[in-house]
């Protein structure tokens, strides 16, 4: 790539709208009375699901972004993969993907080339089909997914389901914001770089099968821009609350150093003032609390699980690969309290 061209100047789910600006238009807009519409965005959901037969329904999504890692082709791998992952955290499957194509007209067509395939290997392995897709000239770019699944009714997963008592697991390390803040400073080890694209690479393709094993998963939802304090309050509403170990939640390396010496991101500030007053830190170290605000890209998937069945759940993520951990419990109350 020419010295001279750009490529990559921050991006990912960092530069999502905020959580609390995106609730007060969506509070605007009119619900749906079609009564197969079976998931709207009435619950800050992670995809729409459209029930068109007694045994199935549609699943769709879309989600694209700037680039924020250098090489075109891992930029691509990521993007479909965060695309692909909220039919994932629906308990779906991705049967076909369009591409979603922001991209200057004077920037070497190679280098969209390279993004291109990254999306097609990460549909392919998801097994789903690559169909098409639209693009346009601009000045930056931008690279996404339009993806839709399928999905049994009666197995939907939604991120509201989950019930006092129930033990929250995460699949994913934390840290990848951070992680990519101390990299644009030239901080970040090659450790630290190399683990963030590895976990960000990587389907929740194969969670979401441990997942669909077990009856006692009663919600999911993927932790992206709005990081895990924000989506987990999606997750809780107004109805639950939830108590955390932080030494129980897997970081990437380095993550937490990171953190500590205020390598942090913009978009960590605002989840952490959308969260306001539903969170209570008992412990008193700032790098623990940037990590939890922190925009995932690509991230795992957290579930509400049965706490019979989360122990078997986790040994089965493990067992697999996943730096997965089980982070805390769902509690009657009404705030997040962290330990």
């Amino acid at each position: 790539m020419p010295d001279n061209i750009v490529f990559c100047s921050g991006g990912g789910c960092g530069a999502k709208l905020g959580a609390g600006a995106l609730a007060k238009i969506l509070e605007l807009l009119p619900r749906s009375k079609d009564e197969n519409l079976l998931v709207g965005f009435d619950g800050s959901d992670d995809a729409a699901v459209y029930k068109i037969s007694d045994d199935t329904a549609i699943v769709s999504t879309l989600d694209f972004f700037p680039p924020m890692v250098d090489d075109p082709y891992t930029f691509g791998q990521i993007a479909a993969a965060n695309a692909l992952s909220d039919i994932y955290a629906m308990g779906g499957a991705p049967v076909t993907a369009l591409n979603i194509v922001c991209f200057p007209e004077s920037m070497d067509m190679n280098i969209l080339g390279r993004i291109m395939q990254g999306g097609a290997d990460k549909v392919a392995e998801a097994g789903a089909s690559l169909a098409g897709g639209h693009s346009i000239s601009d000045e930056s770019i931008k690279y996404g997914l339009s993806v839709t699944g399928i999905v049994s009714p009666d197995r939907i997963l939604t991120n509201t389901g989950c019930r006092d008592g129930d033990k929250l697991i995460l699949t994913k390390p934390l840290g990848v914001g951070i992680v990519n803040a101390a990299k644009t400073v030239n901080e970040a080890s090659h450790i630290s770089v190399q683990e963030a694209i590895d976990s960000m690479t990587r389907l929740n393709k194969y969670a979401a099968e441990i997942f669909s094993r077990h009856k006692g998963v009663h919600a999911c939802t993927d932790v992206t821009g709005f990081g895990l304090i924000c989506h987990l309050l999606e997750m809780l509403g107004p109805e639950h609350g939830a108590e955390l170990s932080f030494s129980d939640i897997p970081l990437i390396t380095g993550a937490y150093g990171y953190a500590g010496d205020f390598l942090i991101t913009g978009a960590g500030q605002k989840n952490r003032n959308h969260a306001g007053d539903r969170v209570v830190f008992k412990l008193d170290d700032f790098a623990a609390e940037e990590i939890l605000f922190d925009p995932q890209t690509s991230g795992g998937l957290l579930a509400s699980a049965d706490a019979e069945e989360a122990d078997e759940i986790l040994d089965e993520l493990r067992a697999a690969g996943h730096k997965a951990g089980m982070i805390g419990i769902v509690t009657a109350g009404k705030v997040i309290t962290v330990k």
